[in-house]
């Protein structure tokens, strides 16, 4: 990053370059984040650096909980094990959805969007309701992320375009489609979600309430089709693992998060050939979130910390630019920052139209839970 681009967003920002008086004692500000390395390689190798030169007092600790709710289970745990304590070392995170709406009930985390800038920048629901819990004023979202289907065009002529579609092509090419199921990472558990809304007669009701505990028994045809299908599918390691049986030819199609196709691709880590579709009706997608606890020990730091990673200047180079997400902010404030290539090089293979149309939420937690809990039994057992 330009010199003169890093004193612009520091000024923007209202950040001194050289604290004075009793803010220049030394700070270890304590980012911890769930999901997949990218996600602490951003933090590490990009937002830390860009943090700790504009305050030189500062320095960050950046700590993977791992992929999936998993990870930001683990974030909740440590946080909840400390909080008889005066303060934490916890000093911001960065959380699912299913986890946030969890902490914010239990009093764990600061209401501190007010306090920022971009706390402004964004209006989206899901930075309002985190799968049907409150969570507004307590989180702004990193970034948005997809999913969808990528294959290699070499060896899929005819993409499918629906679930159904998806499923008569498994069965006549069979362990070419590839999916983690719902441990390693959440692309896999996208795709669950998404084949239950796809064969449910009330996918609304699934993903935005009232919740209903008999509605989970209507799956079961459903999740039976999904058991045969998983016979004739080839079950990966996690996200990347998809990515990378794709990349060696081992699997030809399966679901993976936008990004991070994209970023292997850019990487050299998947041929530039390879493919993406939003498959109908469509599949789900999600935030991450920065959370700061209620006691974090550096809270006015940790405002600052995420402040400036929710800036637009940072959204359109760091989250869009170089790693591919949809900002997490209104977009309105991150498309001027960027060249119209960089912004469209998002809606190649998925345009904004597919998106809006086919791009789902995950569903409220307590059918979320239903859905995993039946997977479990009903599918894998």
């Amino acid at each position: 990053m330009k010199p003169v681009f890093k004193l612009a967003m520091a000024v923007a920002l209202g950040l001194a370059l050289v604290p004075s008086g009793a803010s220049a004692q030394k700070v270890t500000l304590n980012v911890i984040t769930a999901g997949d390395q990218n996600m602490v390689d951003y933090v590490k190798d990009y937002l830390g650096p860009i943090f700790e030169k504009q305050m030189p007092n500062v320095s960050i600790s950046s700590v993977g909980t791992g992929p999936g709710d998993a990870g930001s289970q683990k974030i909740a745990e440590k946080i909840m094990a400390q909080k008889d304590r005066a303060t934490w070392d916890v000093d911001v995170a960065v959380i699912h959805q299913k986890m946030a709406g969890d902490l914010v009930q239990a009093g764990l985390l600061a209401p501190y969007t007010k306090d920022v800038a971009s706390g402004k920048m964004v209006t989206s629901e899901n930075s309002k309701l985190a799968l049907g819990a409150k969570v507004e004023g307590y989180v702004i979202p990193m970034f948005n992320s997809q999913t969808a289907i990528a294959y290699n065009p070499a060896l899929v002529k005819t993409p499918p375009k629906t679930y159904a579609e998806i499923e008569a092509w498994s069965k006549a090419n069979p362990k070419q489609f590839g999916y983690n199921g719902i441990k390693g990472g959440m692309s896999g558990v996208s795709f669950v979600v998404g084949w239950v809304y796809a064969n449910a007669n009330n996918p609304d009701q699934i993903a935005n309430g009232p919740y209903d505990a008999a509605v989970k028994n209507q799956w079961d045809a459903s999740l039976a089709k999904l058991k045969e299908f998983n016979k004739t599918a080839t079950i990966t390691p996690g996200n990347a693992g998809t990515l990378d049986m794709l990349n060696r030819g081992e699997i030809a199609m399966g679901p993976v998060w936008v990004d991070m196709f994209y970023t292997w691709m850019a990487d050299g880590k998947l041929p530039p050939t390879m493919k993406l579709s939003l498959i109908g009706p469509g599949m789900p997608g999600q935030p991450m979130y920065y959370v700061i606890p209620a006691k974090a020990a550096n809270m006015e730091v940790a405002k600052k910390f995420v402040e400036l990673a929710t800036s637009p200047a940072v959204q359109a180079d760091g989250i869009v630019k170089k790693f591919n997400w949809y900002p997490g902010i209104d977009a309105q404030h991150v498309k001027s920052q960027l060249d119209e290539k960089t912004w469209n090089k998002l809606f190649v293979d998925v345009t904004p139209q597919e998106l809006a149309q086919k791009g789902k939420s995950f569903p409220i937690k307590a059918y979320f839970d239903d859905i995993l809990e039946a997977y479990e039994k009903k599918v894998v057992n």
